[in-house]
């Protein structure tokens, strides 16, 4: 069975785990601070375990999971560049801790360090984004991106952009003369590249995410047709593996003048 042959049953895991996992205790747990201060719940270690134990049984592959020691995830990575699963068991559990619908399950499959097959499952919405490389990415079946107008210039773009990470100029930058019409932060990285890939925003920044922030979300973005690269580097795989930063645009004709804005500006 071929990676994409087995696409429809990731999917369907992300909705089981999802609903057995993590709807039932939406608004209903206690959280916690995890070293770095970053919330944590009994549903993020729930849904991890639940991936754990079904993702080796549609590829038999180790799990990299959020809520693991750096220490594991670094081994994990080291030692399996031939298979690897990629799992946020809830990104945006800030957004789920507090009852915003923000929220998902990412999960990837990683070979030889780039993404194979991904999908974001934002159960509150009941939206589930999938693609496969070299095959097209999907919402809940329907070819991405979902909305196919694009702005004429970068004057008219909806921008994700998470400032807090950008460091030197750019936070101020992109605030105060910002090239883009509007601004929007939804608290979860995950969903930024999927609302990208859909057309729902134009444009993407950010400083610094986790491998298991971009592992499906890159995915679904470039088979979309949207083009990336990083803060420091026009190759975006040459950045940090553990904080990488991205600059993203749904479209070619947006690429060129947001990457080279993001340049002069940072």
């Amino acid at each position: 069975m071929s990676d994409f042959e087995r696409l429809s049953d990731l999917v369907a895991l992300a909705r089981r785990v999802a609903a057995d996992e993590i709807m039932p205790r939406f608004q209903q747990v206690a959280s916690s601070r995890k070293h770095d201060g970053s919330l944590f719940t009994e549903a993020d270690m729930a849904s991890q375990a639940a991936l754990q134990r079904e993702l080796p049984k549609i590829v038999n592959c180790p799990v990299l999971g959020e809520e693991m020691s750096v220490a594991e995830q670094k081994a994990l990575w080291a030692d399996h560049e031939d298979g690897l699963w990629i799992v946020d068991p809830i990104d945006g559990t800030t957004n789920f801790v507090h009852g915003l619908p923000h929220f998902s399950v990412s999960i990837a499959l990683f070979r030889q360090g780039r993404p194979v097959l991904g999908v974001v499952y934002v159960p509150a919405l009941d939206e589930c984004f999938s693609a496969a490389a070299g095959y097209g990415a999907w919402m809940n079946g329907r070819t991405l991106p979902l909305r196919q107008e694009v702005p004429k210039s970068l004057c008219e773009a909806v921008a994700a952009v998470e400032p807090k990470y950008l460091g030197g100029r750019l936070p101020a930058r992109v605030v105060s003369v910002a090239p883009f019409s509007s601004l929007r932060n939804y608290g979860s990285s995950t969903i930024d590249w999927c609302w990208l890939a859909a057309g729902r925003t134009d444009l993407m920044l950010h400083g610094s995410q986790k491998l298991w922030d971009y592992a499906a979300g890159v995915l679904i973005l470039l088979e979309s047709g949207g083009q990336i690269a990083s803060i420091h580097h026009d190759n975006y795989w040459q950045d940090h593996i553990w904080q990488r930063s991205v600059v993203a645009a749904r479209c070619p004709s947006l690429f060129k003048p947001w990457l080279e804005w993001v340049k002069n500006n940072r």
